[in-house]
């Protein structure tokens, strides 16, 4: 194929550089013969036959030589610019489309082909809005176009899934503004400080959250780490509901019968035998009673009255606590802690 639109007779535009080829130079002074008129008609005519064979791109390069051979007809440049964006819509250039159709409809206000392709390329762009107000200008003057009638219906049906849609996406938003300002007020009543690391991410799946069982909206669930500084890991708990106690996590992760953690090789982590210590923002260090709850720990951890406020901290959504065995590791922790800390 390139070889035969190579040949003068079969090729889709001619070059605009000087060439020897004698055929081609005769081509090209036929083709540039005349008033700017008879040339940008000419290639109008090339392109129609092009864009009837369904080939949009041969097609739009001749109304593209039409157009620069600036006709002086309005009417003429008005179809070779209508036709080059039908070629373009074709294409999918929706931009080129609306920038052929804007200049087409400062040469004729009420052309319905510029109207109706510039709608079509709109609705593609997903902007239904602008659509509608050009079937409707067109309609306003070519009251039984059938075409932009089809065409306004698309965009209506298109606005109004585009309207829903925002609709949800702002109650969506509100809602998640009101529970989140719920939420604030929940964590501020029990004396609880959000912080960021440096570490920290918006990338956490955890946070705290209220119980979406409780219609009351005064049930709070927290994400919680377990640390276990002697073997620097951790566990997490995603689900730790402020009513519910220590013990009971406890006794499941570390069960009597069940084999130690691969890292505890001394089998010293069993439930019975572990303590849990909470750290206040002020650094103060609490021993928690393992039937204490996560709230019971909130009132604990608040400030007495007269004394700076005080309380736990999330740091990154997450309450943390230390779990120790009893006895001298425990011990050697406390006051290492008292050390470094200045814990009281």
């Amino acid at each position: 194929m390139a070889a035969v639109e190579n040949l003068p007779l079969f090729m889709k535009s001619l070059p605009t550089d000087s060439t020897d080829d004698v055929a081609v130079q005769a081509l090209q002074s036929l083709a540039h013969e005349g008033t700017p008129d008879e040339i940008a008609q000419n290639f109008k005519e090339q392109g129609n036959d092009y864009f009837k064979g369904k080939r949009y791109r041969e097609a739009m390069g001749f109304y593209t030589q039409g157009i620069d051979a600036k006709p002086t007809d309005n009417a003429l440049l008005e179809g070779l610019l209508c036709n080059r964006a039908a070629c373009n819509l074709e294409l999918q250039n929706y931009g080129s489309v609306l920038r052929d159709c804007s200049r087409v409809l400062n040469i004729n206000p009420k052309s319905s082909k510029a109207y109706y392709r510039s709608a079509v390329a709109l609705l593609c762009l997903d902007r239904s809005e602008e659509a509608l107000d050009c079937c409707d200008r067109c309609l306003s003057f070519d009251t039984h176009n059938q075409g932009v009638k089809s065409v306004r219906d698309r965009a209506a049906k298109a606005k109004a899934e585009t309207d829903r849609k925002q609709r949800e996406k702002e109650d969506r938003l509100r809602k998640e503004r009101d529970e989140e300002r719920a939420l604030q007020a929940a964590l501020e009543e029990r004396h609880l400080y959000r912080m960021t690391s440096p570490q920290g991410t918006s990338a956490n799946p955890y946070s705290p959250h209220f119980d979406p069982e409780d219609t009351s909206k005064s049930r709070l669930i927290f994400p919680v780490f377990f640390l276990y500084p002697q073997h620097a890991t951790s566990d997490v708990i995603s689900d730790f509901a402020e009513d519910t106690t220590f013990s009971a996590h406890l006794s499941q992760m570390f069960p009597p019968q069940a084999p130690p953690p691969s890292w505890d090789l001394r089998n010293e982590y069993a439930a019975t035998n572990l303590v849990v210590y909470a750290i206040t923002r002020r650094k103060r260090l609490l021993r928690i009673g393992k039937k204490m709850t996560l709230g019971d720990v909130c009132r604990v951890a608040m400030e007495k009255p007269g004394e700076p406020m005080d309380g736990l901290e999330l740091k990154d959504g997450y309450l943390t606590f230390a779990v120790l065995p009893k006895g001298e590791v425990e011990q050697n922790w406390v006051e290492e802690f008292k050390r470094t800390r200045g814990g009281e």
